[in-house]
């Protein structure tokens, strides 16, 4: 069933007009299939950009498994190299698994735009940076602000920057004279 009902009451952060249910982790792993297929299915001139944001390819590391564990995600906000992410999950009470897995394990590989993956490590925006960045997420895409009027919990921010270039691990060689 692609739709698990969780009752949830108004107390938990779920507004009046909104149904009483969100979707399961299969569906959303079924849309993120979906999307990946488009991509695939039009040679990549489809699928690179939602609602006016650029779709990134996140591959994080199971914080129980150890594996590699991939999903698509929108970027509401670029700043040069740096992406921002939200750990909305629509608005559910729960947070998303891949914002777990980045909390236990911040070095990402992320692909965007269909570019090859490049090492990347998230950080989650607190104090002054998270509401900035907030409210330039709620202004661009109201969506966000009202995933979070679905909620208690308050939606995290992701960073995802560049990592640094991992040191040789040998010394380098002397330069040829």
């Amino acid at each position: 069933m692609f739709y698990e009902p969780k009752l949830l009451t108004r107390r938990e952060g779920w507004r009046a007009g909104y149904p009483a249910f969100m979707p399961s982790d299969r569906l959303f792993r079924a849309m993120n299939a979906t999307h990946r297929a488009l991509i695939a299915l039009t040679g990549g001139r489809v699928g690179w950009t939602v609602l006016r944001m650029p779709v990134l390819e996140l591959t994080t590391t199971g914080r129980r498994s150890g594996r590699p564990r991939s999903l698509m995600l929108t970027a509401p906000v670029v700043e040069g190299e740096r992406l921002v992410v939200v750990a909305s999950r629509g608005g559910d009470p729960a947070h998303p698994a891949w914002f777990l897995n980045v909390k236990a394990n911040p070095r990402v590989m992320v692909a965007l735009g269909g570019r090859e993956a490049v090492p990347m490590v998230a950080h989650i925006a607190e104090g002054e940076e998270r509401d900035r960045l907030w409210r330039r997420i709620t202004r661009d895409h109201q969506n966000y602000a009202d995933y979070q009027t679905r909620t208690a919990r308050r939606i995290p921010v992701v960073v995802l920057a560049p990592a640094a270039a991992p040191a040789p691990p040998y010394p380098a060689a002397p330069a040829a004279v």
